[in-house]
């Protein structure tokens, strides 16, 4: 059940609480089990949801969810405060560093990251013309609210707070949460995973500013989760006393975001080492792309087996949503081969045309090593049969087409042949060098003492072979 909490302290949050029980049908219910200031008082029930209001501000509310019957997920409707004139946002919540507003020291509450990245889709759905849609830093309380829980808010300046559009926005895109469960699934890592047994595609972020737009890039664009965001600055005020005050900040945003792995922003080059020695593990945004959609099992398998995304490894098309073989079927964690492809030819034809190279491994492959920032395949593959070996071979011969004039399979070698313009053969007809060795290496006829030289008669077929083993 989704418990939405409206403050009367903050207009924004009761104008959006309005346009709430307009969008939807609530049944009244008087509990007088708790005071009208604590959520007491009138309650509404929709399917799904139930809202409460209260006195105080919400980021000085402590344990708000004990207000509602269990609530799967609690949303502060809010306003957002800033120079940052028409945006709608939303973000966890807690401190890392002191509590200058609401909640405890270096305490964060409950992240959720699956409905916080379904409600910016949802905020972007229903935003008004000429706002934007923003995420935050984890910055100020409550620290303790007793379920997973955000704020979705309506900014920046009463102007914004006051526009029934923005309200109802917020509203719709709160309402939009009835059902979203908190977190990602629990998938399955394989054996030794970083959290020993399961994780999820939940990141926690460190780094960069108030605002967050590389770790919201990254949650628009891939499957991953974010839950806490630190900034720079929160990080500067963790780590004021001394380390073990910043690990123990670090190890909190990550056990209260359901995370095994970090996104840092901007240069912190001894965060990532504080991260390993708790246990959890520092990716890229490339990591985190390129493993979107792809079984983390596999990912860990693979990157044991033949190299790291930050060493190279990328995956094919075929290992979105689970590694599917030539016939259609799942492949298991550990059910796939490993292979090289012949480098010369791989070679050649990614000296021809580099991007049809490159999509010729990534269409069979279920992944492959790289070099030149992971645009060029490097040999290593990770294929569902290794009979599908030929079927990348194919794909680069035709390829190595755009080049050569024949291609012709002699046992376990390619051999390419091509006409070409000989200049010695011109020279013994007398063609002299310059313009006329220009118009033969064209295909244009030359005249020469009164003889018409046809570019056949200079050009001379040349073999390569490339090896297919």
């Amino acid at each position: 059940m989704l418990g939405i909490v409206v403050s009367r302290a903050d207009s924004a949050s009761t104008h959006i609480g309005e346009h709430l029980l307009e969008l939807d049908d609530w049944e009244h219910h008087e509990d007088d089990s708790r005071p009208d200031a604590a959520g007491g008082g009138t309650v509404y029930r929709t399917e799904g949801a139930c809202l409460r209001e209260f006195e105080g501000l919400h980021l000085n509310l402590e344990r708000p969810a004990a207000a509602f019957a269990d609530p799967t997920l609690v949303v502060f409707a809010s306003r957002h405060s800033g120079e940052t004139g028409q945006l709608l946002t939303a973000h966890h919540t807690g401190n890392a560093g002191p509590a200058e507003f609401g909640g405890s020291a270096n305490e964060f509450a409950r992240a959720c990251p699956s409905a916080h990245a379904r409600v910016i889709d949802a905020l972007e759905t229903h935003a008004p013309e000429g706002y934007s849609v923003g995420m935050e830093c984890t910055h100020h309380g409550p620290s303790e609210v007793g379920a997973p829980s955000m704020f979705v808010e309506v900014g920046s300046a009463e102007p914004q707070w006051e526009d029934p559009a923005a309200a109802r926005a917020v509203a719709q895109a709160i309402l939009d949460l009835c059902g979203v469960a908190p977190d990602r699934p629990v998938e399955d890592a394989g054996t030794g995973s970083d959290s020993e047994e399961h994780t999820r595609r939940q990141f926690v972020g460190f780094g960069g500013g108030h605002y967050a737009p590389r770790f919201e890039r990254v949650v628009r664009e891939t499957d991953w989760a974010a839950g806490h965001i630190v900034a720079d600055w929160g990080l500067e005020a963790a780590d004021s006393e001394d380390k073990e005050r910043l690990r123990t900040v670090l190890d909190a945003a990550f056990e209260e975001s359901r995370a095994t792995r970090a996104l840092v922003d901007r240069e912190h080059p001894a965060l990532a080492d504080v991260i390993a020695e708790l246990g959890y593990r520092a990716v890229s945004e490339t990591w985190l792309r390129e493993t979107s959609g792809v079984g983390l099992a596999f990912v860990r398998a693979v990157e044991q087996t033949v190299a790291t995304v930050e060493e190279g490894l990328r995956f094919g098309n075929r290992a979105d949503g689970g590694q599917q073989d030539g016939h259609g079927e799942t492949v298991d964690a550990g059910d796939w081969a490993v292979t090289d492809l012949p480098g010369e030819l791989l070679d050649e034809a990614f000296g021809i045309d580099r991007e049809r190279t490159r999509a010729v491994v990534a269409e069979t492959a279920l992944a492959f090593d790289t070099g030149e920032g992971g645009t060029r395949p490097t040999g290593r593959v990770v294929l569902a049969d290794i009979a599908e070996r030929e079927r990348i071979l194919d794909g680069l011969v035709s390829v190595l087409g755009n080049r050569y004039d024949s291609l012709e399979r002699r046992d376990r070698v390619l051999v390419a042949s091509t006409e070409t313009f000989d200049p010695d053969l011109a020279r013994t007809l007398g063609v002299p060098e310059g313009p006329a060795f220009g118009r033969l290496s064209n295909g244009q006829a030359v005249e020469v003492n009164g003889e018409t030289i046809p570019p056949r008669a200079v050009t001379r077929e040349r073999e390569r072979e490339f090896p297919l083993d």
